[in-house]
């Protein structure tokens, strides 16, 4: 017979959108930590798919990548027929060992030339949006940090300035911010690919220091990548560049304005800037889940898993496992070590990790060097999504130095 307590697990579904704007959600994960690290989530239409929140199995999950694969979609609520068509070509649905060959003609394009551009050009972004925040007026944090985010993988990818407006709309909505629906999700999509197309062609004729320019001259296996499979990597690499990165700034920065001490420590140690970053990305986790599926049987604690149900890992409950991280609630700016799981494990490990880091470490730096502190000016409104764990609304007021 269940207890209260696992009735209660049984009936929550966390693939619900609404899910994450609870304010239980990490009550919720803390309680399948303790009592269903595996578990069966059911949902409302009779499916299921298996959720991991702890730590150690989550690891496990995203590195084991000959049992658990990726091939057969990357998230919850994907479209079958999209994925298999994009299976081998698009990265993050391709799995090895052409998925390694890929990764490495796009990171061929990352020399320290272009890191070292692309760096100055972040800080001249961000002390540009820094200057435009007033001293003790109201800020709507969301639209300060999308922009540089959308700035680095436009600039990365070689997205002419004057288009990146457009980009930051079209990503937004085909991941369904604002409320947009299917269809408008779908066209968004669409007019992403189109907007690629027409920029492959103008780096055929003239290549540049970018990612798209590397692609178009890529091969694999002696064969150039096809204008499709450049279409979808990039599409992939600006929907991962931009929305990871901007959700961890707003909830790093509402982070520190709720904890004063935090900020004040941070301000005063600017050479441990990269360890507040690493916090920053575990406390916020802002890919929410990520998708696996056994090609063959399988046990995760224990729990005997069959090929083909789909297994989730829960990357912010696996960065709040209290058997990973002491005090693991609490957000601290100086933790070390900090082994968290916000950019994933394995062979599927973020491949624009470094880049997010380092534009982190200028946000940051340039925040606390600009602000002495700030406090929230109303609520934080959280994203309506089962992929990103967000932010649509955060108000703060910052205060000069």
């Amino acid at each position: 017979m269940m207890t209260d307590a696992h009735a209660a697990l049984a009936e929550i579904d966390l693939a619900d959108e609404d899910f994450a704007t609870r304010s239980d959600a990490e009550d919720v994960w803390a309680r399948l930590r303790r009592e269903r690290p595996v578990h069966w989530n059911t949902r409302p239409d009779g499916s299921g798919f298996w959720a991991v929140t702890r730590h150690q199995d989550a690891a496990r999950v995203l590195k084991d990548a000959r049992t658990f694969v990726s091939e057969r979609g990357m998230r919850l609520d994907h479209n079958p027929a999209a994925t298999a068509a994009a299976a081998g070509k698009l990265m993050i649905v391709t799995d090895a060992p052409r998925h390694a060959k890929i990764r490495r003609v796009v990171n061929s394009a990352f020399t320290p030339r272009m890191a070292a551009r692309l760096e100055q050009n972040m800080r001249v972004t961000i002390r540009e949006e820094l200057a435009a925040v007033r001293d003790g007026e109201r800020c709507e944090f969301t639209d300060v940090a999308s922009v540089l985010p959308l700035s680095v993988i436009c600039d990365t990818l070689g997205v002419p300035k004057a288009d990146w407006p457009f980009m930051l709309r079209s990503t937004r909505t085909a991941f369904g911010e604002g409320g947009s629906d299917l269809l408008e999700r779908l066209e968004a999509h669409a007019s992403i690919l189109e907007y690629y197309r027409e920029l492959v062609a103008e780096r055929r004729r003239t290549p540049r220091e970018d990612v798209i320019s590397t692609m178009v001259n890529g091969a694999v296996d002696g064969i150039p990548l096809t204008d499709e499979e450049i279409f979808l990597n990039c599409d992939g690499l600006i929907s991962g560049g931009n929305e990871t990165t901007r959700h961890a700034s707003v909830g790093g920065l509402l982070a520190l304005v709720d904890r004063p001490d935090q900020w004040r420590a941070a301000a005063e140690a600017p050479e441990h800037i990269d360890t507040l970053v690493n916090e920053v990305l575990r406390y916020t986790s802002p890919a929410m889940h990520v998708l696996r599926t056994p090609r063959e049987d399988t046990e995760i604690r224990g729990q005997p898993i069959r090929a083909g149900e789909p297994v989730t890992v829960w990357m912010p409950s696996a960065n709040r496992d209290e058997a990973a991280f002491a005090d693991a609630a609490r957000f601290d700016g100086l933790r070390t070590p900090n082994p968290h799981l916000a950019f994933g494990n394995g062979p599927h490990y973020c491949l624009g990790a470094t880049l997010a880091r380092i534009e982190l470490c200028v946000l940051f730096g340039e925040l606390l060097s600009t602000f002495s502190g700030g406090e929230r000016a109303g609520p934080a409104l959280r994203l309506r999504s089962n992929l990103i764990w967000g932010f649509e609304s955060a108000p703060v007021l910052l205060h000069s130095r």
